[in-house]
């Protein structure tokens, strides 16, 4: 035996190895196979085990144990393009409806293209090999394999420039601030049409759900609000409102005594602007504060590459973002949003009761208040 080579007994302390392997496991695999008609709740329960599987069952477990607890307050933050493929009808306007989601940071051609269908323009399954020059000639829009007739983006964008050409725009809005008030018109357009249901941003309208943008003007909706200002028009949308709007949900879901948790879809922007809040509330406003209670990410990047926008929950954890007391339960998935939001939605659907809507966009005054009154109160403390 090398004199320095660590020998290692594998017969030696047999009851300590199995104390140690008890000690790190959690459940024996041993699951029954899989039944014709199992539902999806039961199915991720049983068989979503290990690997993405696992993770996947340990966030749909995280979602319905603590994260939809009646004091918790849970933020969706969206990226990619899913509503176009029909995820916002399926799966989130279903989640708004049943309490399951307070407040949503999202790109802002989610939001333009959940519109085309509160408007009863269609979109189409496709392949994803398409011959794309054709699809030029003949006026229809790609989207990976979803097609549909340039005439939406056309009729999408009318839409827009005459609704936001009447008086009740003529103002400054943060970005929910706006998002809200063109819900309330996409819900009157879905009574008239019958196509209740269809869109996201009139289903938050219905519930009080706060929908804000990160970037305004990195989509067709703010393309067609800056051609509306060289028109003299006076509509105006203030992000620096959304940022102390946002700060002040999470702020008070925590002063009042609850959890603030994130469900984020992808990355990018609206990944970034949902955790900042917590930055926001402790590095800038002086507010004391230890981060996001709990944290589930459905993404396919990776943070070695600087993909993974806003990094992992631990990384996060170093800026203030998610509490490190509450580390432990923070969940990556690596998997595909539109594969895993469909599963999570019927799995919380089914395991947990609808919460009461918490109507924050409505309470957003009195949530401003307490923020600057806070704020107030650091400044006293603490000279520039």
């Amino acid at each position: 035996m090398h004199p320095h080579k660590p020998h290692y007994d594998r017969h030696a302390g047999s009851d300590e190895n199995k104390r140690f392997l008890h000690k790190i496991s959690r459940e024996r695999i041993d699951p029954a196979a899989v039944a014709a008609g199992a539902s999806a709740a039961d199915l991720i329960d049983a068989a979503f085990l290990s690997y993405n599987g696992g993770r996947l069952r340990e966030g749909c477990q995280l979602f319905v144990k603590k994260m939809l607890a009646e004091n918790g307050t849970v933020g969706l933050a969206l990226s990619g393009a899913l509503t176009p493929a029909g995820l916002g009808m399926s799966c989130l306007v279903p989640l708004v409806e049943a309490g399951f989601v307070d407040w949503i940071v999202s790109t802002g051609a989610n939001l333009y293209h959940d519109t085309h269908y509160a408007l009863g323009m269609d979109l189409f399954q496709a392949g994803p090999n398409l011959p794309d020059r054709e699809l030029r000639e003949n006026q229809v829009i790609r989207i990976y394999d979803i097609v549909f007739d340039y005439e939406n983006l056309l009729g999408t964008d009318k839409f827009f420039r005459t609704l936001c050409r009447s008086a009740p725009f003529q103002h400054t809005f943060g970005t929910a601030e706006f998002h809200n008030l063109v819900g309330k018109y996409l819900a009157e357009r879905e009574e008239q049409t019958g196509r209740v249901g269809k869109s996201l941003l009139a289903a938050c309208y219905r519930h009080g759900v706060p929908a804000f943008t990160s970037s305004p003007g990195d989509s067709s909706i703010g393309m067609n609000l800056a051609a509306l200002m060289l028109e003299g028009g006076q509509l105006r949308i203030d992000p620096l409102r959304d940022v102390n709007q946002s700060a002040a949900v999470v702020w008070d879901a925590k002063a009042s005594g609850g959890t603030s948790s994130v469900l984020i879809l992808g990355g990018g922007s609206p990944k970034n602007f949902m955790l900042q809040t917590e930055p926001q509330i402790q590095e800038v406003l002086g507010l004391a504060e230890a981060g996001h209670d709990y944290f589930l990410q459905f993404t396919d990047a990776r943070p070695d590459t600087g993909g993974l926008s806003g990094a992992t929950p631990s990384e996060a954890m170093t800026w203030g973002k998610v509490d490190p007391d509450k580390l432990p339960d923070s969940v990556t998935c690596y998997v595909d949003s539109t594969l895993a939001l469909p599963l999570l939605t019927a799995y919380s659907l089914t395991r947990r009761e609808k919460r009461a809507p918490k109507r924050l966009f409505d309470k957003f005054p009195e949530l401003t208040r307490r923020l600057e009154a806070g704020y107030a109160r650091t400044r006293a403390d603490r000279p520039e």
